[in-house]
């Protein structure tokens, strides 16, 4: 039994200095001449370093990917949040959205075209007159053109007794089209002893554009935004 320990023994040394002669004198610029041993060491080694520093690189970009979807968790749940709210109340939400198409629709209704212009335009003469009121002024302006709409400035200026003009105010409020009055401006008639007063004020009223005029309006802004680039 010794004697088989022995040789083991001494199988195991040789080996081991078998082993450690294929390290020795190595020439590190020539790797291609070294023994197997080393060959197999230094190839393992490379390996070995090669796979430590992926695993690091890829745990880094894990990190900091999973780091980013961290911080955009607050946010997804507010939108979540949100979102549900909208979904829960979707059916009150489409009712409300008819309920504004119509409100709308009400509000276009009262916007003249543009071929009713000019019926409009009598429509406001003929509440002055109507209320016995003497136009001394009646002068249509420059349309002035919005993205969907177009605005018609007039200059007027009529006499007549204050009760008269109040009621004059009142038609144009109740015209069945849009028209609003503006920097009115109430004076005394010099030299009139009926006690007749005179306003001036600036009737505006509107229309909506037709396709084509909506369309050369967007073309002439898409120009405008163009020339400013």
């Amino acid at each position: 039994m010794a004697s088989k320990s022995r040789q083991m023994n001494f199988d195991v040394t040789t080996l081991l200095d078998h082993a450690a002669s294929q390290f020795r004198g190595l020439n590190p610029k020539e790797p291609g001449q070294w023994p197997a041993l080393p060959k197999a060491a230094a190839w393992l080694g490379a390996a070995a370093v090669v796979v430590v520093l992926g695993w690091f690189g890829l745990l880094t970009t894990a990190a900091d990917e999973l780091q980013g979807e961290r911080d955009r968790e607050p946010a997804l749940k507010t939108d979540y949040r949100a979102k549900l709210g909208q979904a829960v109340n979707l059916t009150e939400l489409r009712k409300q959205k008819l309920q504004v198409q119509e409100y709308v629709t009400q509000l276009e209704k009262q916007l003249p075209g543009k071929a009713e212009m000019d019926a409009l335009l009598s429509d406001i003469n003929q509440a002055g007159l109507g209320r016995g009121l003497q136009f001394e002024l009646f002068r249509p302006g420059q349309v002035e053109v919005k993205e969907y709409y177009a605005e018609l400035p007039i200059a007027i200026r009529i006499s007549g007794r204050y009760h008269d003009i109040g009621a004059f105010a009142a038609d144009i409020a109740n015209l069945s089209r849009i028209v609003t009055l503006h920097n009115l401006n109430v004076l005394v008639v010099p030299r009139d002893t009926s006690g007749n007063l005179a306003m001036d004020a600036t009737a505006r009223t509107y229309r909506y554009l037709d396709a084509t005029e909506v369309d050369a309006q967007r073309k002439s802004q898409a120009a405008k935004a163009k020339a400013k680039k």
